[in-house]
């Protein structure tokens, strides 16, 4: 008689955990947030309720982690990751305005993509109530993206582009915030043209040239 190898119980959680993900994302762009559960959530993984328990303390913990997971599955072929920015900085080809406008550019199509604009909006609405999630999406998804700002603001100060006195991580927020801002309150409508209006504007300023 031949024995059967015992179940693989890694590969088994793997599966329930990617399940557990693809169900949290996409009963948040269904149902929105509020009307998402950790039972409905488990419902249609499939899997039981006392599994998502035991991974995580809350569905604000399950979308998080999907949420990064999602980024890091979709990351673009040219070097993108999931928040159009690029994984090893933002490119630097001397001119910044056209640097930054094409980042941002890309910042446009990912909050306009159905797939990331839900959790998204969810996570950044839930962390302004919830200060422990808040820390952990600004520490594990926000803030690396903004050093990449920092970076590329930098190199632009060494090159005698930008005052040696700016501050690149105040900088940033000149285009950086309204975008999110915008998006997030729905201000206005989030296109091409506004992005490279923000990085126009907090380049040269609003006084005659």
């Amino acid at each position: 008689m031949v024995s059967k190898p015992a179940p693989d119980a890694t590969r088994r959680s793997e599966k329930s955990r990617r399940a557990i993900h693809a169900a949290a994302l996409s009963l948040v762009a269904e149902a929105g947030y509020p009307k998402t559960t950790v039972e409905g959530i488990a419902a249609r993984a499939g899997v039981g309720k006392q599994t998502i328990y035991r991974w995580w303390s809350s569905k604000a913990d399950v979308l998080l982690e999907a949420f990064l997971d999602l980024a890091e599955q979709t990351a673009r072929p040219a070097g993108h990751d999931g928040t159009g920015l690029e994984t090893a900085g933002i490119p630097d080809t001397g001119d910044l305005a056209a640097d930054l406008k094409a980042v941002l550019r890309a910042t446009v199509d990912e909050l306009l993509d159905p797939r990331f604009a839900a959790p998204a909006r969810a996570l950044t609405a839930e962390g302004v109530v919830d200060e422990r999630l808040g820390r952990v999406f600004v520490a594990r998804l926000l803030e690396p993206r903004l050093q990449l700002y920092v970076a590329r603001l930098r190199s632009a100060q060494d090159a005698g582009h930008v005052r040696p006195d700016v501050d690149p991580r105040i900088a940033l927020e000149l285009f950086v915030s309204p975008l999110a801002q915008r998006w997030l309150q729905h201000t206005g409508p989030i296109t091409y043209d506004y992005t490279d209006t923000l990085v126009d504007y907090a380049l040269y300023g609003l006084a005659p040239r």
